[in-house]
């Protein structure tokens, strides 16, 4: 009885927590959902955001919330998968973490320096006599900082996978015959699944919501769903709409938490089985 006393004790501030600074927030943000800008009581909110406007909003935002993490990917799995085989891999993983300890703002705004008309970029264009190129406010400048910004959060799930899963598997695979492709689409990709889920859910989740760096980085050529949110509580000061917004941002995060819910399978490097 006392152990479970102690346990109840102990769980007081991580249910308070919750309670205070997720359950609540979103209850305010789904409170005022249903304002106008007078403060009256409305649905109009929620019938203006199946409005074409705000319906290519969130297509838009899941367009490029879905290269970011896409590209991610791409380079975060060969990346993380080199650096298991390095020798010292554990000081290469921390030299990648390390940038994502700077704050968010100063990166973006030292892209804004690298990719600027007096930058570096354009200076290295000039010496082949390419020109300077408008580099800045553009969909390519905005995906290449945010993949930059977001991949060391696709790198380490998918690193802490593959370092768990057991060496013999692989090489019974091309004991058996089998060939690289095989082995990596039949053996290592389907036991590291989880790992690219993670991945997938660090990055694809924030990338929704992004705001900042589509002001900075990609100016107004670039709106999604986390700068509309910006916008109407900053700008219009419409808190209903922004509310709304944000409600459907929650349940669309949700929605991608669900699907790429992990399940524990495969094997570990001691060979356990899960």
């Amino acid at each position: 009885m006392e152990t479970k006393k102690a346990k109840t004790l102990y769980l007081i501030p991580y249910y308070a927590w919750i309670l205070f600074f997720v359950i609540a927030p979103i209850a305010l943000i789904a409170y005022y959902s249903f304002f106008d800008l007078s403060g009256s009581f409305t649905l109009d909110n929620y019938k203006n955001f199946f409005t074409s406007v705000y319906l290519k909003l969130t297509l838009s935002s899941f367009w490029y919330a879905f290269l970011i993490t896409l590209f991610s990917l791409l380079i975060a799995y060969p990346t993380a998968y080199l650096l298991t085989k390095t020798k010292h891999k554990q000081l290469w993983l921390l030299l990648i973490i390390i940038p994502s300890w700077i704050n968010l703002l100063l990166k973006t705004y030292a892209f804004i320096g690298i990719f600027g008309l007096y930058g570096p970029i354009n200076a290295f264009l000039n010496v082949f006599g390419i020109g300077e190129q408008q580099i800045l406010f553009t969909d390519f400048s905005f995906i290449f900082v945010s993949v930059y910004i977001f991949i060391p959060f696709m790198i380490l799930p998918i690193f802490n996978s593959l370092d768990k899963l057991n060496p013999s598997l692989i090489d019974a695979s091309r004991d058996l015959g089998a060939s690289s492709w095989t082995t990596f689409s039949k053996v290592i990709f389907p036991l590291t699944i989880n790992g690219v889920k993670a991945g997938i859910q660090a990055v694809f989740i924030p990338s929704l919501s992004l705001f900042m760096i589509t002001r900075l980085i990609a100016g107004n050529k670039v709106i999604t769903l986390g700068t509309a949110i910006e916008q109407q509580f900053l700008v219009t000061q419409n808190w209903g709409m922004g509310s709304t917004i944000a409600v459907f941002l929650i349940i669309f995060m949700v929605i991608v938490m669900i699907i790429t819910g992990q399940r524990e399978k495969g094997a570990t490097s001691n060979g356990k089985n899960k």
